[in-house]
């Protein structure tokens, strides 16, 4: 900002766009809801700024200088800008909206969450674009300050503690196999359980050990972890080919006919699914709604 702005009060600038559209005192402070001693005053503040008479006495009122007739068109612009700055938001109109969004979520919140969302997005909101990014969540926080992401989705144990959170669901986990599997026709004993040959997901990549190995341990307990895949939707797949059992959440299995589940054995800890996102966006109208849609799709 220039100094010689910081030396006016941009008041000032209301009332030269009145008297320049009256080209009368008295008429300008009955617009400005002001006594005609206030504009007469501010108008003396104005001359001084300007170095300028600005307007002087006329036949039927008063009449603009020169430097008056230049800053019309450049003021009245300035305070449409500033008038638009200052407004309240608008309501959030989905049908008219080209608002594109950019979420964070592995393959499991994308396909819990995001995708009961999709159709009903697309609908209310067809002109809108929805990006989905697989962000670590030790980067959640520095990339939706930044702008990077609009929302994540993530579970309780790992979600930043600096985003605003709403928590969507609380999953548990289920013993899942393939339709038709002989070991899952009923629920196994705990032996049996462990007897079977198990798929983990290791989202960091390798690991043979994950919630379900701690619960067991507290008992004394191993079972055998045959293979380690990163997604789960890949887990999904392999348990439809073939004889191998995994400990899922049930959401991610629970509408999918070449699966069959039964209760585990033993009670593994669940987890809360979180909608996470920035306080940047927490009072925007459009992520309002969005946020509200969300929720309301599941």
């Amino acid at each position: 900002m220039s100094n010689s702005l910081r030396q006016l009060d941009l008041n000032l600038l209301v009332t030269l766009d009145a008297l320049l559209t009256e080209h009368h005192v008295t008429r300008a402070a009955e617009r400005l809801h002001l006594s005609q001693p206030t504009v007469s005053l501010q108008l003396a503040r104005l001359r001084e700024f300007f170095k300028d008479p600005l307007l002087l006495p006329g036949p039927r009122g008063m009449r603009p200088t020169a430097r008056a007739d230049e800053l019309r068109e450049p003021l009245r612009q300035a305070l449409s800008a500033l008038q638009q700055a200052v407004a309240p938001s608008r309501p959030f109109e989905p049908a008219q909206s080209q608002q594109t969004w950019r979420a964070a979520a592995f393959d499991y919140g994308a396909f819990t969450v995001l995708l009961p969302a999709l159709a009903g997005l697309r609908a209310a909101a067809p002109a809108t674009r929805l990006a989905i990014m697989q962000v670590p969540p030790a980067q959640l926080a520095a990339r939706a300050g930044q702008g990077d992401v609009d929302l994540a989705f993530h579970t309780g144990a790992e979600a930043p503690p600096d985003l605003r959170r709403r928590v969507l669901f609380t999953e548990r986990y289920v013993l899942a196999g393939r339709a038709g599997h002989p070991r899952l026709r009923r629920r196994p004993t705990l032996a049996q359980f462990c007897r079977l040959e198990h798929a983990i997901v290791s989202p960091d990549g390798g690991g043979f050990h994950g919630a379900t190995d701690a619960a067991l341990a507290g008992r004394g307990l191993v079972r055998h972890v045959a293979l380690s895949v990163p997604h789960f939707l890949a887990l999904a797949a392999v348990l439809a080919a073939t004889d191998l059992v995994a400990m899922v959440p049930s959401r991610l299995v629970r509408d999918n006919p070449a699966l069959r589940t039964v209760e585990p054995p033993i009670d593994v800890p669940g987890f809360d699914m979180l909608m996470l996102w920035p306080e940047r966006v927490h009072r925007d109208p459009a992520h309002q709604w969005l946020r509200g849609h969300i929720a309301r799709s599941l």
